[in-house]
């Protein structure tokens, strides 16, 4: 008797078997252009992705935790700098602010989606002695965070505010998508992201042309043309040819594909039996459903239910920043919410080319927990 495949968290080659005809095509106008790095397709997809989010610029870089990087250098963080994120979001920004050098102030969540509010910035910022130079909000697992509040606290303080939209392409409030709610937002294009490239891809967005230029110029040794360095900073950090071309294949798709994860997790939200929650502040359009994140307080006994039941899972994320080994931080920071969550998060199988028939073996086994 043939075993059946368990339902996988994620299987980005069905992605790929959707589009094999197209993305073959996308790779041979490409290659056949001789032209792969900083070029027509690149210039394009900045164009039309800035276009769909509604601010003036987009600017392609290698990956989202580069676009991290570059954004908080184009804000001004240096070394001398303490930027404010959460500890919850598997050391990207962490990661990028650490390259430049500069401090991260951690920063506490909400115990019902898991996101960083004004409350709890207030909180660690009111309690660390120094100035705050940037605030990184990240929008997790597709959730939009409550910029608004934050965008106001971050004003009085002096400090600029970030977007990380890496987990929420096409999350939308009152007809305002991720990365135009702030100064400036930053995204990645990995191919587990809602809008994927077949390799590392990210960018920076914004609607301040000179924040743009800034980011133009890092990207790219800092020179403001060919061999001429004028801006401080400055590193090799492009977008290529083939994966921005992918990526102006993909973008008209992103909302219908967002609908279809929604449509998934409200289906699994609708099973999950008493005890268990799904992290999420809503299933409308603010909600982009990068992640099917179940909140448990027995985990381990549910995620053994659910791998018996032939439903992978995984953990995003199973150690908060602050408790990281590589940060070897002396006195860490109480975080009481984050560390819970780490403790109880798991991540079910969520992605659009999904079959009716896993997702409802998925609904069945959440329906049998004991």
């Amino acid at each position: 008797m043939t075993a059946i495949a368990a339902v996988p968290v994620n299987a980005l080659s069905r992605a790929v078997a959707a589009q094999r005809e197209e993305l073959h095509a996308t790779a041979a106008r490409v290659i056949d252009s001789g032209w792969f790095v900083l070029g027509p397709e690149t210039e394009a997809f900045e164009q039309e992705f800035a276009a769909s989010l509604g601010v003036g610029h987009c600017v392609g870089v290698g990956n989202g935790t580069d676009a991290l990087e570059v954004a908080l250098v184009a804000v001004g963080v240096s070394a001398a700098s303490t930027v404010a994120t959460v500890a919850n979001a598997g050391m990207y920004a962490t990661s990028a602010i650490l390259k430049i050098g500069a401090k991260p102030l951690f920063v506490d969540v909400d115990a019902q989606d898991l996101l960083m509010t004004a409350a709890s910035l207030r909180a660690a910022v009111e309690g660390h002695p120094g100035p705050v130079a940037a605030v990184v909000v990240t929008h997790l697992f597709g959730q939009l965070a409550d910029v608004a509040p934050l965008l106001a606290l971050c004003r009085s303080i002096g400090a600029a505010l970030i977007e990380d939209c890496a987990q929420a392409a096409g999350a939308r409030r009152d007809g305002r998508l991720a990365g135009s709610l702030a100064t400036i937002g930053t995204y990645s294009f990995y191919p587990t992201k809602n809008l994927a490239a077949l390799g590392d891809g990210g960018a920076v967005v914004t609607d301040d042309p000179g924040l743009a230029d800034r980011v133009r110029r890092l990207r790219q040794y800092g020179w403001d043309r060919k061999y001429h360095a004028v801006t401080a900073g400055g590193r090799n950090t492009r977008l290529d040819e083939i994966q921005a071309a992918v990526l102006r294949l993909r973008l008209p798709q992103l909302a219908a594909d967002n609908a279809v994860r929604r449509s998934i997790v409200a289906r699994y939200a609708a099973s999950v039996p008493a005890g268990r929650r799904f992290v999420l502040s809503a299933l409308d359009e603010s909600f982009s459903a990068h992640l099917a994140v179940l909140s448990t307080p027995a985990r381990a006994a549910d995620r053994a239910h659910l791998e018996s039941a032939g439903v992978a899972t995984d953990v995003h994320y199973p150690i908060p920043d602050h408790r990281q080994p590589a940060l070897a931080l002396s006195d860490p920071p109480s975080l009481p919410v984050t560390e819970a969550a780490a403790e109880q998060v798991l991540t079910l199988p969520c992605f659009p080319q999904l079959r009716d028939d896993e997702i409802e073996r998925v609904c069945a086994a959440l329906r049998t927990m004991p």
